[in-house]
C-alpha cells in the first residue's frame, strides 16, 4: 500500500489542496517547498497557502535544486508528486536561468538521486503543462488537422491575432487539443514542461517505477495566490479591480483558455496515484470548454459589483499562445475522470474567497514593464 506521500512544492496553491485532501484520505504527507516569495510574499510562514498545511504535514523547507534537501524529503516516501516549479509563461521568456534551473534541474535532481542512490520510490506523479501543446490542434478548410507555428510580431502589430495554417497561412479553425497533439511549445516555461514530463517517462521506464504526466489547463479556485503578477490571470484580475485599476485586455479579448477548478485538479491527481491505469500515460486535466479572456474579466467585474474600467487595448505579449482547450477523453475513458465543477460555479466560489482576504498591492503593472524592457510586450 502506499501511503507515504511526497508532494514538492506542496505549499503551493495546487500543492496544499492536495495535501489537506490526501490527509482526508488517510495518506501520511510530507511536504518540500521553499515558501517562494513571488507566491507567499516576504514572509512565507504567514502566508495562508503555508498556514492551511502547517502542523498537518511534515514540512521540510528547502529546494529542489539542493540535493541534500531532496535526499531529506524522499526519505520513507511511496510516492513523489512532483508540482515545484517556476510558473509565469511570460516571466520564463527573460528569467530564463531561473526556470531551467527549478524546473528541469530540480527534476534531473530528483531522477539522479532514484537511478543512483538507495529510496523506496514506487510512482512518479509529474505537473506537466497544457504550454507544451503551443498553439495546440486546428482544422484548416483546405489542408485538414494542422499545428501551427507561433504567431508573428508583425502580423500582431497589425491587429490580427488569429492562428494561420503552416502551410497556407489561412485562418484556421480551433479543434480540442488530444494527448496525441504535436508537441510544440512557444515559451521556455513550455520547454521545461515538456523536458519535466519527458525526463521522468524515459528515467521512469528504465527503472520500472511507474509516472503518469498530468498536462494541467489554466488551474484557479480559492488559495491562489494574490500576490503573484506572473500568473493565474483570475488573481491577477481580482487584485487588479480590488484596487480600482484598469483591467488591460490584450489583443482584441477573444484568446481563451480552458479553466480548471482545484477540487477537480486535486481528484485527478489523486487517480493518477491510486490507479495502475494512470501509469506511464499522460493525461490532459481540463474541462473541456474554452471561455475567453473578456469573458472572464467581464464575469469578474460583474460578480465584485465593480466599477472597474476593461480596456481591451490591442496589447500582445510575444510566446503567448491564442487559444488552448482539453480533449478529455482519454483521462475519462481510462481513470473515469470527469470535471465537476462549472466555470460559473467555480468563479462565484472564487470571488466569495477574495472578498473575505485583504487586499494585497497591484504589483501587475511591474511585471509588464520588465516584459517591454525586454522586447517583449508591445
Amino acid at each position: 500500500m502506499m501511503k507515504n506521500v511526497l508532494i514538492t512544492g506542496g505549499a503551493g496553491f495546487i500543492g496544499s489542496s492536495l495535501a489537506l485532501k490526501l490527509l482526508e484520505k488517510g495518506y501520511s504527507v510530507t511536504v518540500l517547498d521553499n515558501l517562494s516569495p513571488q507566491i507567499h510574499g516576504e514572509d512565507g510562514t504567514s502566508s495562508e497557502l503555508f498556514l492551511k498545511i502547517k502542523n498537518k504535514v511534515n514540512f521540510i523547507k528547502g529546494d529542489v535544486i539542493n540535493m541534500d534537501d531532496w535526499r531529506k524529503a524522499l526519505k520513507g516516501q511511496d510516492v513523489v508528486v512532483h508540482l515545484a516549479a517556476e510558473t509565469g509563461t511570460g516571466q520564463s521568456m527573460y528569467e530564463i536561468n531561473k526556470y531551467i534551473d527549478v524546473n528541469t534541474k530540480g527534476t534531473s535532481n530528483l531522477l539522479h538521486i532514484l537511478t543512483n542512490e538507495e529510496h523506496q520510490i514506487k510512482k512518479i506523479v509529474v505537473a506537466a503543462s497544457r504550454a507544451i501543446y503551443g498553439e495546440g490542434m486546428y482544422h484548416c478548410s483546405e489542408h485538414g488537422t494542422v499545428y501551427p507555428v507561433e504567431r508573428t510580431d508583425e502580423e500582431m502589430k497589425k491587429g490580427d491575432f488569429e492562428v494561420k495554417c503552416p502551410i497556407c497561412h489561412r485562418n484556421v479553425e480551433l479543434m480540442a487539443t488530444t494527448e496525441e497533439t504535436k508537441i510544440h511549445p512557444t515559451s521556455i516555461y513550455g520547454v521545461t514542461k515538456q523536458m519535466q514530463e519527458e525526463m521522468c517517462m524515459v528515467v521512469g521506464k528504465s527503472l520500472d517505477i511507474p509516472v503518469v504526466a498530468y498536462r494541467y489547463q489554466n488551474v484557479y479556485g480559492p488559495g491562489q495566490s494574490l500576490k503573484n503578477p506572473y500568473t493565474g490571470i483570475l488573481s491577477i484580475f481580482s487584485t487588479i479591480i480590488k484596487n480600482n485599476n484598469k483591467i488591460n485586455v490584450f489583443e482584441d479579448g477573444k484568446e481563451s483558455r480552458d479553466f480548471v477548478f482545484i477540487d477537480d485538479i486535486v481528484d485527478a491527481t489523486i487517480l493518477g496515484i491510486e490507479k495502475e491505469e494512470a501509469n506511464f500515460e499522460s493525461f490532459n486535466v481540463g474541462t473541456g470548454v474554452c471561455t475567453t479572456v473578456m469573458e472572464v474579466a467581464t464575469t469578474l467585474k460583474e460578480k465584485y459589483q465593480s466599477n472597474t474600467e476593461i480596456e481591451i487595448s490591442g496589447n500582445y505579449r510575444l510566446g503567448d499562445i491564442r487559444h488552448n482547450y482539453a480533449d478529455l477523453t482519454k483521462i475519462h475513458d481510462k481513470l473515469g475522470f470527469t470535471p465537476k465543477v462549472s466555470f460559473d460555479e467555480g468563479i462565484s466560489k472564487f470571488v466569495a474567497w477574495v472578498n473575505q482576504q485583504e487586499v494585497v498591492e497591484d504589483n501587475y503593472q511591474k511585471s509588464i514593464d520588465e516584459m517591454k524592457k525586454k522586447g517583449l510586450y508591445k
